[in-house]
């Protein structure tokens, strides 16, 4: 339309015998509009073509919705189409609960890259992990399909199988069945560990402060007083709403900036700031991040690293620090664009290279190291007896870690190791008095 009343203005003042002198910068998007026509005629004019050349029939819808994708896929890894029946899908997993594997992964490479397993899903059961890269999809090569496809297959029926080809550093390629189930997931789960409340995240879905709330309301009750401290655990949570993670950092901070995310043309901009209160009165919170801690994670542990509210634990986070805006389009499905990027309260993007724990702990595989005891003092002839009574045995307020956990989570260990620190050298900081 911009170009069609230009060229009428221009043929009627030339018709006048007017000479224009068109500014620089009117010129430059006059050849920038002609341009894009021309690009669009190129296109038309390819679609023409295979609708009536290529060897076999194709669908019009189809061809329209592949180009779109790629278009969109050629943005960025997380910038795509989705088409009605996949967008009613996703607004069914922000509520928690869809059809599939339960996997939240990515393109990268050409092949699908594992951002994370989503707890108790058919994904996780079958031992797909974060990082994990997968070739093929029950035979089928996943190079030259567009992440939508590749999605597309996964999905299926209830109580069906699939095969997924994956390949994983330092094994050979292998196969793993999983059978698609229908995706309940409980975004917060939580247990108490000696004296220390722990709290899963596994997604930011619409439950997620919701459930936070709940499940540190429901341990606070049950511990009282003896509460050490709070581990948050977003090891393996592939992200999801940000709304969601500025609520649960919120969550924990009394003031502050939480996230900030900006545009290109910087009227989008926006700063999001903490309000009074915190749900654990100041106790000491260890967060534990992997490499499949991406996107709201990561905003939750940024902020709460950058206030000093947390030690952050584990290892490099994924590094997502991008923001994508659903926009609907009337009559179709809708379009997932990246429009912006975030920002720490430091002034930190965190895209491609991910929240740097303070603490960096592997998970790793500890082993007692057997054999005879040594000679202590009870065992010589004559010793003196404890006048007390006293057996030795730790009964004082901070407990050993070692006996209420998995002993294979070793980063969760060190949490809790972590957490009794910090609670015995409170213990003995000096208390300020007035006079």
């Amino acid at each position: 339309m911009r170009k069609t009343l230009l060229s009428i203005g221009l043929a009627g003042l030339l018709a006048a015998g007017t000479l224009l002198a068109l500014p620089h910068a009117a010129i430059a998007q006059t050849a920038t509009d002609s341009e894009t026509f021309r690009q669009l005629e190129l296109f038309g004019d390819i679609f023409e073509r295979v609708r009536a050349f290529y060897v076999d029939d194709t669908v019009d819808k189809d061809l329209v919705e592949e180009a779109i994708n790629g278009m969109l896929a050629s943005l960025d890894p997380h910038s795509s189409y989705m088409n009605e029946e996949m967008y009613s899908d996703m607004q069914v997993q922000t509520r928690g609960e869809f059809g599939g594997l339960g996997i939240e992964v990515t393109m990268d490479q050409g092949l699908i890259r594992v951002i994370a397993p989503i707890d108790g899903t058919p994904a996780d059961k079958a031992g797909v992990e974060a990082g994990d890269y997968i070739s093929h999809l029950d035979g089928q090569a996943i190079l030259g399909m567009d992440l939508n496809e590749a999605i597309d297959l996964m999905r299926g029926q209830v109580n069906t199988d699939i095969i997924l080809t994956v390949r994983r550093e330092g094994v050979d390629p292998f196969d793993i069945v999983i059978t698609r189930d229908v995706i309940r997931i409980q975004s917060a789960r939580s247990r108490i560990l000696e004296d220390v409340a722990y709290v899963r995240i596994t997604t930011f879905n619409e439950q997620a402060e919701e459930g936070l709330i709940r499940e540190i309301g429901e341990m606070r009750a049950e511990l009282g007083d003896s509460q050490k401290g709070l581990i948050l655990d977003l090891r393996n949570n592939p992200g999801g709403l940000l709304d969601q993670a500025i609520k649960i950092s919120d969550a924990f901070l009394d003031q502050g900036e939480i996230v900030s995310t900006k545009t290109r043309s910087n009227d989008g901009d926006s700063r999001y700031n903490a309000t009074l209160g915190d749900l654990t009165n100041g106790l000491p919170i260890v967060v534990l991040i992997n490499g499949g801690s991406a996107s709201a994670s990561e905003i939750v542990a940024g902020a709460l690293q950058d206030h000093h509210r947390a030690v952050i634990m584990g290892t490099q986070s994924f590094g997502k620090g991008s923001v994508q805006t659903i926009v609907p389009i009337p009559g179709h499905g809708a379009m997932r664009l990246t429009t912006a990027r975030y920002y720490t309260p430091s002034g930190r993007s965190i895209q491609g290279t991910g929240i740097s724990p303070d603490i960096e702990v592997a998970q790793s595989t500890v082993e007692a190291i057997g054999g005879p005891a040594g000679l202590r003092e009870e065992d010589l002839r004559n010793s003196l007896d404890n006048p007390r009574g006293d057996t030795g045995e730790d009964d004082g307020e901070i407990a050993a870690s070692g006996q209420a956990i998995a002993p294979e989570d070793y980063q969760l260990s060190r949490a809790i190791d972590l957490i009794h620190g910090i609670a015995l050298a409170n213990l003995f900081r000096p208390q300020s008095t007035t006079e």
